[in-house]
């Protein structure tokens, strides 16, 4: 590109340069979009998404519960153990007692008391 002297330009000059610079700018700033849209119908992402890398696509999602206390509380099994869980295993009872599906439940073997 020209080296230009802008101090000595004229207001209509410079007015003039200045247009041409904004529809240059312009014009990039429409290829680079047309290159990145190119690149995330590739990929298979979403912009509006702006997933991060490292980041799970099922972070943030409900699932549906597995296992309820006799209260009424739910835990999904995901993260840590609620407390109501904690202190019922504590006092003797295995995970598998609060299933939610009795279908889902493993077969119970009695237990060996030692």
């Amino acid at each position: 590109m020209a080296k230009v002297n802008l101090s000595n330009m004229t207001v209509d000059s410079l007015m003039e340069l200045r247009q041409r610079v904004d529809k240059a700018l312009l014009e990039r700033r429409a290829e680079m979009e047309k290159q990145l849209a190119r690149m995330d119908v590739v990929r298979g992402g979403e912009r509006d998404g702006r997933r991060r890398r490292g980041t799970s696509a099922l972070r943030g999602r409900k699932i549906a519960p597995k296992y309820r206390a006799p209260s009424g509380e739910t835990w999904a099994g995901r993260g840590a153990k609620p407390r109501w869980l904690v202190s019922a295993i504590k006092e003797g009872k295995r995970l598998d007692d609060f299933l939610i599906n009795s279908e889902t439940k493993k077969r119970q073997k009695p237990r060996s008391k030692r």
